[in-house]
């Protein structure tokens, strides 16, 4: 009973943000057509969706995703493979991958993957066999390094463009129900700057604990960002404000008693979590049951090298810029060959918003993990050229709220930018 209220209590708040994004955007969108703010991550039309018209569940995923985030039909790509297993073949995956290539778009820039399994390419993870195409050099027969990403830890906004790779994440759930509520809890994040708190844990269990060595320098350099507790324990509980949660366990207790916002990033190290549907550990399915937007886990055994696993401090910062669940992720693992990114890619809480509040008057929020300067350039025509409008005004670490008046009639256009 306890849990089917606090469900219900979650539908809620989910619900009562998605009716804020309606009523926002019945403002004029004319004036703020003549705003330009800076990118800060990937939109619908950077992603292509994947399907598997040879599952009923895929293809229910797929046409929900399509409609809710308005991805252009031009952005889907469909294909047809038995789908009832946890492992493709190195082989059957180069030809899927040919024809995957083909259909995509040129200026797609990342994939949404439209099913849980099968979740692994030979030795690789199928979202990393998407990035890099199958290659052995991100796999590794023994407690071995592999490949670098490419995009780690990078300031691109544009991975296709700029390194030759699409991210790829996966809608990934047991029921369409569960793989709804994934979607509609990344949409509900969007622009919604959630005040909740990061736990980082540093367990007993020395084998996955190998992060927990770069705790107390995350909690360091993001202060002011986001409010960071780091605990020696194996357990949390009861607590309503997850937004991010990094741990080190082969299963990890009392999520049922848990509370995620929208947009929440958690995840656990250990070996086979990524093993979506038959580990012998706690799947990292279970992260998006409880309530996470997104996570991430080993489909082989990637032995503790943090390399393999998401850095806390790397993934917060780029979330905190204003990146996408997914750029997020795969900016944060070096190595992320053996790795399965799972989620809603397109959730970005800390996106920057714009929104008209009265005729001509304007309110800004930005959400940054280091302080600048607010530039406003103005030009009377969208070509340019834009001449910087005094005074700067200071940005300072975290949530930024900014007021100004803009006539579209008179005042030209406006570029906006920070960082």
């Amino acid at each position: 009973m306890l849990l089917a209220e606090k469900n219900w209590k979650l539908i809620e708040q989910i619900s009562a943000i998605l009716m804020m994004i309606l009523f926002f955007a019945a403002f004029p969108v004319q004036a703020q057509k003549r705003i330009f703010l800076p990118r800060t991550g990937l939109t619908p039309e950077d992603i292509a969706v994947i399907v598997n018209d040879d599952d009923p569940l895929s293809r229910q995923i797929a046409h929900y995703y399509q409609q809710a985030r308005h991805i252009p039909e031009t952005n889907m790509i469909h294909l047809r493979f038995a789908s009832e297993r946890s492992v493709m073949t190195p082989k059957e995956f180069k030809q899927l991958k040919a024809t995957i290539d083909q259909l995509t778009p040129d200026h797609v820039q990342a994939y949404a993957v439209a099913w849980t399994t099968p979740y692994r390419v030979g030795c690789m993870s199928l979202t990393s066999a998407l990035a890099f195409g199958f290659d052995r050099k991100y796999c590794a027969q023994k407690c071995e390094p592999t490949a670098l990403n490419p995009y780690f830890n990078a300031q691109s906004l544009y991975p296709a463009n700029d390194y030759k790779i699409r991210p790829a994440m996966m809608l990934a759930g047991t029921s369409f129900e569960q793989v709804k509520a994934l979607i509609d809890r990344g949409i509900a994040s969007d622009h919604s700057f959630p005040k909740g708190q990061a736990y980082l844990l540093s367990t007993s269990d020395k084998a996955r604990n190998s992060r927990a060595m770069s705790f107390e320098k995350t909690a360091h350099d993001l202060v002011g960002v986001f409010s960071i507790q780091v605990f020696e324990t194996d357990v949390l509980t009861d607590r309503q404000d997850i937004l991010f949660y990094f741990t080190g366990l082969t299963e990890v207790p009392l999520l049922q008693t848990l509370g995620f916002l929208p947009g929440a990033l958690a995840d656990h190290l250990t070996s086979t979590g990524g093993m979506l549907t038959d580990s012998k550990q706690m799947s990292s399915l279970r992260w998006l049951e409880a309530g996470a937007t997104a996570s991430y886990g080993t489909v082989v055994e990637p032995c503790s090298y943090p390399q393999k696993f998401p850095s806390p401090l790397i993934a917060m910062f780029h979330y905190a810029l204003g990146a996408s669940a997914m750029e997020a992720y795969w900016k944060s693992v070096a190595w992320p060959g053996q790795g399965v990114f799972i989620g809603e890619p397109l959730a970005k809480p800390f996106a920057p918003s714009l929104r008209e509040i009265s005729p001509g008057q304007f309110e800004l929020k930005i959400f940054s993990p280091r302080a600048g300067k607010l530039r406003i350039e103005e030009s009377h025509s969208a070509a340019g050229p834009f001449k910087l409008f005094p005074p700067q005004q200071a940005i300072h670490r975290g949530e930024n709220l900014f007021r100004f008046r803009f006539n579209e009639k008179t005042d030209g256009y406006l570029r906006l930018q920070w960082n």
